[in-house]
């Protein structure tokens, strides 16, 4: 009884800031940063995501050009984007978007949010329950499952969101140590599944390695049913499948326990290491399993890592799994729990917990993972160039920022205006325009920037807004 008392105690105690500026004796180094984000984006997905590149026919130079930039392009964006925005603030997106968009709207995207991390999340547990089920031989999730394929299936994936929960629940420290840990290995063991099999792709030295790759692994031809993939596809593929996190700002809830903005260049060890090295890695496993079989596309990372070098991939997969799923539910508990500030995070995340892993159970949220991505990544878009706008560029231009905080309102009409109207183009540029959903991002940004600031300027130029100075609209200073 004493050690569920001390437990709920220790749970009670962890204080996360989330309507509050992050203390200065709080704040991290950069070196904080470098493990969180290369275990979460050193991900299970990683061995989904890199045969997509297979099969979609992407050529050698187009994925090494591709990926390049694109990556680059992503670390920029976190940097320049959600860092500046997260240390000038020192707040979580959610807290943030309350003060300039108002309770009313934020509730509605915050339920959005947490709804979208929690899928996220849940697909991080699937893949990691894909290589826990391989010594229990369970039936494994086909390419066109949508429901649970066992029982045992079933209780695997309780068991990996279980630990994946009270990881989350003890919060932020914890799921840095637990990344910090876990990131190092799990990239050697990635390298170290694609080093194994190059002797069956007929790769002996290293001279052998780029013929092979321009003629086996990436030939350019893509599989019957896929459509090609050239290097814009790959490039914009590489810099907006976080979108949500860097151009959407979900990461400021990370990153404002950073010291300096430049902290978000430490996503690069995430994706580089992840979005680079293992997406070639795990491209060169699918390339020798077309050789190998039947040619059809795998949706169970655990045992494609398994197969190429054994136990030690397949616990990769499980690490990798859950050093994705551990920040996920962290952001969406803070999501949930900016709805009432009342709630304890630890409790909304324990039950936001269940709620992914019931999810979870679902193999289609696997199979759909990509589509997902870039749905979620693309509704969450508006709102970020909204805060981005509201915090830097407003006051420029004789604007006041966090207008729903000053005029003490609960919603604030350039906010939905712009999010309404950047998704209806969005939609119209996909269904009339043939613009695929993975390009839609940019035009989408610089909407919603011209809409954001045009309307602010109608909306505050016929709104009393009361002194900026006066005691009962002083805003908190954040650390610097």
């Amino acid at each position: 009884m004493s050690d569920k008392k001390n437990l709920v105690q220790k749970l009670e105690s962890v204080n996360e800031y989330e309507r509050e500026a992050i203390p200065k004796s709080k704040l991290k180094s950069w070196k904080s940063f470098v493990g969180t984000y290369a275990g979460e984006h050193t991900a299970g997905t990683e061995f989904v995501l890199g045969p997509l590149f297979v099969a979609h026919g992407a050529s050698a130079i187009d994925l090494v050009g591709g990926l390049l930039v694109g990556n680059i392009l992503a670390v920029l964006s976190w940097a320049f984007f959600t860092g500046k925005a997260a240390t000038k603030t020192r707040h979580t997106l959610y807290f943030q978007l309350e003060k300039i968009a108002g309770s009313r709207f934020t509730i509605i995207y915050n339920l959005v949010n947490a709804v979208a991390f929690c899928f996220l999340a849940g697909a991080m547990i699937t893949v990691a329950a894909t290589a826990v089920g391989i010594p229990f031989d369970l039936a494994m999730p086909a390419l066109d499952d949508t429901l649970p394929t066992s029982f045992g299936f079933v209780l695997t994936v309780f068991v990996v969101g279980a630990i994946t929960t009270v990881i989350a629940m003890f919060g932020f420290n914890q799921v840095v140590k637990f990344a910090n840990i876990a990131a190092p290995w799990m990239i050697m063991i990635f390298v170290a599944a694609a080093v194994a099999v190059l002797p069956r792709l007929g790769i002996n030295s290293i001279s052998d390695f780029w013929p092979v790759a321009k003629e086996t692994i990436w030939s350019g031809v893509p599989l019957e049913g896929k459509t090609k993939f050239t290097f814009w596809h790959i490039m914009f593929f590489a810099w907006f499948c976080n979108m949500a996190m860097h151009i959407g700002m979900a990461d400021m809830s990370i990153l404002r326990y950073a010291k300096k903005w430049t902290a978000g260049f430490a996503t690069s060890t995430g994706v580089f290491l992840g979005h680079y090295v293992a997406w070639l890695a795990s491209g060169i496993l699918y390339s020798l399993f077309l050789l190998e079989s039947d040619g059809s596309l795998v949706f169970a990372p655990g045992p494609i890592a398994y197969e190429a070098v054994g136990i030690a991939g397949a616990v990769c997969v499980i690490i990798a799994g859950w050093t994705t799923a551990n920040p996920t539910l962290y952001r969406a508990g803070l999501a949930i729990q900016s709805i009432n500030p009342k709630w304890k995070t630890w409790k909304v995340t324990l039950f936001v917990g269940l709620i992914t892993t019931i999810a979870a159970c679902f193999p289609a949220l696997m199979m759909q993972l990509l589509d997902f991505v870039a749905l979620y990544g693309l509704v969450l878009m508006p709102i970020g160039a909204v805060i981005f706008i509201d915090i830097f560029l407003l006051p420029k231009m004789g604007m006041r920022s966090n207008f729903a905080e000053l005029t003490n309102r609960n919603f604030n009409p350039a906010v939905g205006i712009t999010w309404l109207i950047t998704l209806i183009f969005c939609l119209g540029l996909n269904l009339f325009g043939g613009v695929e959903i993975f390009f839609l991002g940019l035009p989408g940004w610089f909407v919603a920037v011209i809409v954001y600031i045009a309307s602010s300027k109608i909306i505050q130029k016929n709104t009393p807004i009361p002194d900026l100075n006066s005691t009962s609209t002083k805003r908190e200073v954040p650390v610097s």
